[in-house]
């Protein structure tokens, strides 16, 4: 399965303001990762769509997470970003061309369906099961603050 990088952008900046006392610019964490502030403004802007973060305005303004990071999933993340699409979708292909099956054949999902169906259930389960918190947790936090 092919993610967008906005994914990895945007995981990437839900850790770091995880790790922040105080909202970040998007200018300031584009900054931190070395990405186009332009574009990653986009994918800061789906977050905030998502509640995932809060921008707010002013001297001081910027991007915070809406709750704790224990509470956002990498799954919400790539939602966000991506959509909730599926990322596999049969378009019963077993029913065009010199090998198409009859309609009353194909009243059950086909075995190519079915195996993607279950990858796809098991990736947004692991991706699920992960939080920005278990992520956070994997990085230097003192390292991060210090360069924020």
């Amino acid at each position: 399965m092919k993610l967008s990088a906005g994914v990895e952008w945007a995981i990437h900046c839900c850790v770091v303001l995880s790790q922040a006392d105080r909202p970040l610019s998007g200018g300031r964490l584009a900054e931190l990762h070395g990405v186009s502030k332009t574009y990653l403004a986009k994918h800061l802007q789906a977050l905030a769509r998502a509640g995932i973060v809060q921008p707010s305005e002013g001297r001081d303004g910027g991007y915070a997470l809406t709750r704790d990071p224990a509470g956002i999933t990498v799954l919400d993340v790539v939602r966000a970003i991506d959509g909730p699409d599926p990322a596999f979708r049969c378009t019963e292909i077993r029913q065009q061309g010199d090998l198409a099956a009859p309609p009353e054949e194909c009243r059950r999902p086909c075995g190519v369906a079915q195996v993607m169906a279950e990858a796809e259930r098991a990736w947004r389960t692991s991706l699920a099961g992960t939080t920005i918190a278990d992520l956070a947790a994997t990085v230097d936090g003192e390292a991060v603050r210090a360069a924020l």
